[in-house]
């Protein structure tokens, strides 16, 4: 049986479709088991449903943290997954959650960890008036955005960049490198050592 990606997104799911239209078109090599998002009305839901995906949601509003993440780790298990994708998934884990799929939950975020974490990065990168920012893909671990790095790809801050402009050129990075972190990772020809992810 193929390796099962469980999905979690809160938007718009672009990072989501990219995966997709690798896992589809054989460049990944695993299925996708289970989209998930915590916001019923998200595009990317819709988007899943358009590709004939198992997706679902549960409302996190007025529910406490460990229990929502609980009954989503029930739904992922259910559908038999053995992977974890966060795409634009806009809630802080639990320790419990990520206990449960320890070393296997990847995340992509726009800058070049461990500079600007959090939110509004690409903001922060302007404000900061650094020339280079990017992305990075990094495993999830109990802290915000500071799991071991998988791969990064660096993206120039131009003179008349603005938050939506940068944004838009490191997305396009992100698109290319979600998809090759998942076959590194699904390959398991790597080891990690403290917070270095070492090929092997």
């Amino acid at each position: 049986m193929k390796p099962r990606l469980g999905i979690l997104l809160s938007g718009r799911g672009s990072n989501f479709e990219a995966i997709a239209q690798n896992v589809l078109s054989g460049n990944l090599d695993c299925e996708i088991g289970f989209v998930f998002s915590n916001k019923p009305n998200a595009p990317g839901l819709a988007r899943a449903r358009e590709f004939g995906l198992p997706c679902g949601s549960i409302p996190s509003a007025g529910i406490e943290r460990t229990l929502f993440d609980s009954q989503v780790a029930d739904l992922l298990i259910d559908h038999g997954v053995n992977w974890v994708c966060l795409a634009g998934y806009m809630r802080f884990l639990s320790g419990q959650f990520v206990s449960q799929f320890s070393n296997r939950i990847l995340n992509i975020h726009p800058s070049l960890l461990p500079a600007f974490p959090g939110l509004d990065a690409q903001y922060q990168a302007l404000t900061h008036g650094v020339k280079i920012t990017g992305c990075t893909v990094h495993f999830v671990n109990e802290d915000l955005d500071s799991g071991p790095i998988l791969l990064q790809s660096a993206v120039p801050v131009l003179d008349n960049d603005t938050v939506e402009s940068l944004s838009a050129r490191i997305l396009v990075e992100e698109h290319r490198i979600y998809s090759e972190a998942i076959a590194w990772m699904l390959r398991g020809n790597y080891r990690i050592e403290g917070r270095r992810v070492i090929q092997t």
